[in-house]
């Protein structure tokens, strides 16, 4: 089964569609007429297109039964979003990214996917590509451009409900190397941020019921500047930014866990398979009240690999937090209902900002990519060593 990236419906191989390539420069084909399935679900009026067809043996290319014109094209027949030839080629994992408002959730997409572009990609001898024309100008309109460019924090992210979101759809690709031979191991990535908004309330919308229920792994990103226990450790700057959620009912940080956790469990036996990674954000503010020997002061050795011993250290300092922080309850509840997670600490931007922009010593991302490293340990796409 495939799962399609944009409106999280299964779909067997034997059932997926083609949109036929209509009429262009001399080729001629199937004129383009409202496309009322694909209207429906991006919402607004419905995109003039040609038509999609089904064939009963679809492969790479299938030829359109009205025009005679062969096509790559290859939908979903939900919703007949365009379905990337990389997605499809390649076994898909779909990372649910959740949490609060506040968390950071835009910022650590983007900082995230320009580490794995760059820095994170050189040390995994690994490649990062779009698969679809969208993830391009959503990445360089909605994330790069304003952060990277323009230097200005990203604005909230504002409610499915009112603004309609593509996810984020990556062909991620890396080198192992062997004593013999090199081999080449390829999965597509599909990130989706949630708006804290859609996960205020129990009945989340149906795309959000599909997005969770399709999930491979799940990403809780956590604000410890609205622990409580936490605050009394801010200083300067840090401090005026905690807290700002302290009368928001709906906003607490562990009922979107247990809110999320209650949408994914399939079940009432056992504890959840999926991998849970569960960070708290913007650690660089209550970094100067830890110990100096704590593990969240050192940065992770680039050996291409998942350090265990690391690892370990980074998880029993942040669980040791939380239980400082008097918030040992997420802790608690991730072990009775998760059978695999881990935590972290993280900060996408470095430095606290300077009000609404980057502060002055730029973006210099600590430990960012710890979360997804885990990850692709446990999707065997990376080799786990120890010291």
């Amino acid at each position: 089964m495939i799962t399609c990236p944009y409106c999280f419906v299964k779909v067997a191989p034997n059932n997926i569609a083609f949109r036929c390539m209509g009429t262009s420069g001399r080729s001629k084909g199937c004129q383009t007429r409202p496309d009322e399935a694909l209207g429906a679900f991006r919402g607004g009026p419905p995109p003039v297109l040609p038509p999609v067809f089904t064939v009963k043996r679809p492969g790479r290319r299938a030829v359109c039964p009205h025009c005679s014109r062969e096509t790559a094209w290859r939908v979903c027949p939900s919703c007949h979003s365009r379905l990337p030839a990389e997605y499809c080629a390649n076994p898909g994992k779909i990372v649910a990214l959740v949490g609060a408002k506040h968390a950071g959730k835009s910022t650590y997409i983007a900082v995230l996917i320009h580490e794995l572009m760059n820095r994170v990609g050189e040390e995994l001898d690994a490649s990062l590509v779009p698969c679809d024309d969208r993830t391009i100008e959503r990445y360089k309109t909605d994330f790069a451009r304003p952060l990277y460019g323009d230097h200005k924090l990203l604005p909230m992210t504002q409610s499915s409900g009112t603004v309609p979101r593509d996810p984020l759809v990556y062909l991620f690709t890396r080198t192992v190397r062997g004593r013999l031979r090199s081999r080449t191991t390829s999965l597509t990535l599909v990130l989706f941020d949630t708006a804290g908004e859609d996960l205020r309330q129990r009945e989340m919308s149906e795309l959000h019921l599909r997005y969770l229920n399709a999930a491979d792994a799940v990403i809780f990103l956590l604000d410890p500047l609205e622990l409580p226990g936490a605050q009394a450790a801010l200083t300067g700057a840090a401090k005026e930014r905690g807290g700002t959620l302290a009368n928001d009912l709906m906003s607490d940080q562990l009922d979107v866990v247990v809110r999320v956790t209650e949408l994914l469990r399939k079940s009432d036996k056992g504890r959840l398979a999926i991998p849970a990674a569960v960070a708290l954000s913007k650690i660089d503010e209550l970094r100067e009240s830890m110990e100096r020997q704590s593990a969240l002061h050192r940065t992770r050795d680039p050996i291409g690999a998942l350090d265990l011993d690391d690892r370990e250290a980074v998880d029993e300092q942040v669980r040791a937090l939380l239980h400082q922080w008097q918030a040992g309850m997420i802790d608690r509840y991730l072990s009775q209902h998760y059978h695999d997670y881990a935590l972290f600490g993280l900060s996408a931007l470095g430095a606290v900002p300077d009000g609404e922009t980057v502060a002055r010593s730029g973006i210099r991302p600590y430990r960012i990519e710890d979360p997804l490293l885990w990850l692709l340990y446990r999707f065997k796409m990376l080799d786990g060593r120890r010291r």
